[in-house]
């Protein structure tokens, strides 16, 4: 590989957002970098959220949606997300950064004696950090994205527009641009797409220095020549550089519909570079099979967070990816837990699959062993995830060990059967000081991140993973499954069929068709074009099981 291949001269695309926020910053950014990516080149990318949190760890589900886990363990935006399944590449902590963190990592240096005792200011202090951990996201890559959240405008986004800006003259035109996303509103009375809300925020972003080179226009429906002409002349950007992004049925479509709008052409002419050409034959063969697909199958999601389904977002779009691949479509029947619980498992009754994801604490717990206990006992594929797991190991020992006062440390700490109990717990038993854990900010002891699984020889979970033996998953979680149970499960019939570190990681039913509980997040590692195998092969049992039903 030659000098220049390995230490590239990274060149920075900088995607802002105007109007209002929830624009899509995070699919058009995810979108672009994929385009770069299957034409050969290596591209990284980086989100950029204003907020003061240092990270949204502590936030709610209800606040902020997700919290999406890297694989060296850091809590980032549900937007990590969306990079690691567009563009099939792991992220890490320095792919995320907020507010809080930069003011902290400043004002912790300064406490050192670090700026040799000088008054420290936005500028140059701030926005110095900011550009350092803009130029680390993006060393050895030929282009880095970068998503700033929030909205043009915001008090809090001045400093990173800022840093946008310095780096442009730093690195000169050949080396910065500006993506700018934007809304084209609809008035449904009048029947007309409105451009002036774009025009007023790329004026904002003029009057601090910024000229954006590529307008990316979110519409409800195509832009006429006439007005792509206006915003144009309005924005002062070239015509072919106004992308009309309008809704599309899948966000995995949004890099083909950007292709068709020949984004490539100005990107290529802005850095100087010969025609940009990827090569998107297999991802246009998914979306595919995403919009048309074969078959179909309908599987309950067993869930308390359902008002906010921005909370399962990485599973959401894992049951996508393996419909894509199995060229199935996958109907989420959102059951609530609760319901469950007050109105029992009627709604259960006609689907092909259940399926119950992790979560905290004790509400709607009730529903969900109710739901995994009719999938055991009627034979319907289950999977189990992190604390679906966990409640698949106490519902079993209620119900057909008989222990009777099993639970979880979590909703008892006293509990006399702690089937689930705190990984501190474990440490001190166990003596097992290697056991990877962080420290919450609220004091709780937590496994976050990327760890190993040995899978059981012989088990479906092996099977699964096409035969591997070692696996490597992330998790998000403070209770870990009590081994002191183990051997009286196991006689039972659910065995353990993954562990990592002497810790139980994944169990199953033998007698029973696919019914697996893994205490890991394998929605975190699914990806569009490389489909996490367990959620895969529950699709793909639902699916065989469903039609060996109908031809019986």
């Amino acid at each position: 590989m030659s000098e220049s291949k390995k230490n590239p001269e990274t060149k920075y695309i900088f995607v802002t957002g105007g109007v209002l926020s929830s624009l899509g910053k995070g699919i058009t950014s995810s979108s672009v970098a994929t385009l770069l990516k299957h034409s050969g080149f290596n591209v990284g990318i980086l989100k950029i959220d204003p907020y003061i949190n240092v990270d949204p760890g502590t936030m709610s589900p209800f606040e902020h949606g997700e919290v999406f886990v890297t694989y060296d363990g850091a809590e980032t935006d549900l937007d990590i997300g969306h990079y690691e399944r567009f563009l099939d590449t792991n992220f890490s902590s320095k792919h995320n950064f907020t507010t809080g963190q930069v003011y902290l990592s400043v004002i912790e240096r300064e406490r050192r004696g670090g700026y040799l005792g000088k008054t420290i200011q936005v500028i140059p202090h701030i926005v110095d950090e900011i550009k350092h951990r803009v130029r680390l996201a993006g060393e050895g890559k030929e282009f880095l994205v970068v998503e700033l959240g929030g909205t043009v405008g915001d008090i809090e986004g001045l400093p990173f527009l800022e840093a946008m800006r310095e780096m442009k003259h730093e690195l000169g035109l050949e080396r910065v641009i500006s993506v700018h996303v934007t809304l084209i509103p609809l008035i449904k009375a009048a029947g007309e797409l409105k451009t002036k809300p774009t025009q007023h925020s790329v004026q904002e972003l003029r009057r601090i220095g910024i000229t954006p080179q590529i307008i990316i226009a979110r519409s409800e429906k195509p832009l006429p020549k006439e007005l792509k002409k206006k915003l144009s002349l309005g924005c002062d950007v070239d015509y072919d550089s106004v992308i009309v992004a309008e809704d599309a049925p899948t966000i995995y479509q949004v890099p083909l519909n950007f292709m068709k709008e020949d984004i490539l052409t100005p990107i290529a002419r802005r850095f100087n570079m010969p025609k940009i050409e990827p090569k998107m034959e297999e991802w246009n063969r998914l979306v595919k099979q995403i919009l048309a697909p074969k078959d179909e199958v309908t599987i309950a999601f067993v869930g308390k967070y359902l008002s906010l389904k921005e909370s399962y977002k990485s599973l959401i779009e894992a049951l996508t990816h393996a419909g894509a691949n199995l060229d199935t479509k996958v109907n989420i029947k959102w059951c609530d837990s609760e319901e469950i619980e007050s109105s029992g498992v009627e709604p259960l009754r006609y689907v092909d699959g259940i399926l119950v994801p992790g979560g905290f604490g004790e509400r709607g717990v009730k529903g969900k062993m109710e739901a995994i206990r009719f999938a055991r006992e009627n034979k319907i594929p289950f999977l189990g995830i992190c604390l679906g797991m966990q409640l698949a190991m106490i519902e079993f020992a209620r119900n057909v060990l008989g222990i009777a006062e099993a639970n979880s440390m979590e909703f008892d700490p006293q509990t006399p059967e702690p089937i689930i109990y705190l990984i501190e717990d474990f440490i001190d038993q166990q003596g097992n000081k290697q056991v990877r854990t962080h420290t919450s900010p609220m004091g709780g002891t937590m496994r976050l991140g990327e760890y190993e699984c040995e899978l059981k020889e012989g088990s479906q979970t092996k099977a699964a993973y096409q035969g591997k033996s070692l696996i490597k998953e992330r998790h998000r979680h403070r209770y870990e499954a009590n081994p002191k149970y183990r051997e009286r499960i196991e006689q039972a019939g659910l065995i353990v069929s993954g562990e990592s570190e002497g810790l139980i990681e994944a169990l199953e039913l033998v007698d029973h068709p696919w019914f697996i509980g893994v205490q890991f997040h394998p929605e975190f590692t699914s990806r569009l074009q490389n489909p996490n195998p367990v959620i895969l092969t529950f699709i793909q049992k639902s699916l065989e099981l469903k039609k060996v039903d109908r031809d019986s």
